[in-house]
């Protein structure tokens, strides 16, 4: 009898450790007892049957598109380590160049009072990806002056441009000087890029700028038969690298018209063109001026 006892207390002690032993690992199968439900509600608003119990954190909201409507226009121009410009005046009801006819004026600055100045760029050599960003993103009104040997190249390039705002104008065909040529010649150098341009684009330039700033008297006389040209536009000061070349004084003068190009590292000894355009921009806003659209002001 006693045997038999002690062999019953001893089934009754195992079965209560064997309990026991399952407790444990349910507690550890199931993570403290339901303590994975409470962990997913905080991470994720959601408890682990998918209800939901509360807006849980908030998202980070995502950055504005340049081309979205309230984008941020400070944090657009700090990407380029600018700020952002001040919105040029409304173009004037009569625009101050009077333009056209058999001989199209000769443009160097535009007449204003405005603390305003135009960036116009030549040629069309480089054509960095970057530039198509900033322009995104800093919408700068720019005349681009190009000759059809760099258009040729990359079509495409300065169309993403002009759908920015850049507009499109005439810099001949292959960038002679027109001074040296005959008649025939320099028509077939602006006449010939105002068609090849009117059928690339869609519309025929408005300006024409000569190669070097050289023309004479025959390049009125051409420009003006070309169909479409108001104007011949030269420059006050041109862009470099890290600086600008003056006329005259070392400052801006409201109404200067100023050139820059399409140049990369390999012309800018190592500079980029966002880098040179930005240094450009930098010294304009640190004059107190702004930008405006050199087109509202010749017609």
């Amino acid at each position: 009898m006693v045997h038999r006892t002690v062999q019953k207390r001893r089934r009754a002690a195992l079965a209560s450790i064997g309990v026991g032993v399952a407790g444990l690992l349910l507690v550890a199968l199931t993570g403290c007892g339901g303590s994975d439900d409470t962990a997913s509600v905080k991470a994720s608003g959601r408890p682990s049957d998918g209800a939901v119990t509360g807006p849980g954190p908030a998202k980070p909201t995502p950055a504005a598109k340049p081309d979205t409507p309230g984008a941020d226009s400070a944090v657009l121009a700090a990407k380029w380590n600018l700020k952002p410009f001040a919105p040029p005046p409304a173009p004037p009801a009569v625009k101050p160049i009077k333009a056209g006819g058999a001989k199209p004026p000769v443009v160097e600055k535009i007449p204003t009072q405005e603390k305003i100045v135009f960036i116009t760029i030549d040629d069309g050599a480089e054509k960095a990806p970057e530039f198509l960003d900033m322009m995104r993103d800093l919408r700068i009104p720019v005349s681009m002056f190009l000759n059809d040997t760099y258009v040729r190249q990359d079509p495409e390039y300065f169309r993403k441009l002009q759908a920015l705002g850049a507009t499109v104008q005439n810099h001949t065909l292959s960038h002679p000087d027109l001074k040296t040529l005959s008649a025939d010649a320099q028509k077939h150098q602006i006449c010939g890029q105002q068609d090849r341009l009117a059928e690339i684009y869609g519309k025929r330039p408005t300006l024409f700028r000569p190669p070097y700033g050289n023309w004479n008297a025959t390049t009125q006389t051409v420009a003006g038969g070309c169909g479409g040209i108001d104007a011949i536009v030269k420059w006050q000061e041109s862009m470099q690298i890290n600086d600008m070349q003056y006329v005259g004084e070392k400052k801006l003068h409201p109404g200067d018209i100023i050139l820059a190009h399409f140049r990369g590292p390999s012309e800018l000894k190592g500079t980029t063109m966002t880098e040179m355009f930005g240094n450009m921009l930098r010294k304009i806003q640190a004059q107190g001026y702004t930008i405006a659209r050199l087109e509202d002001y010749i017609g």
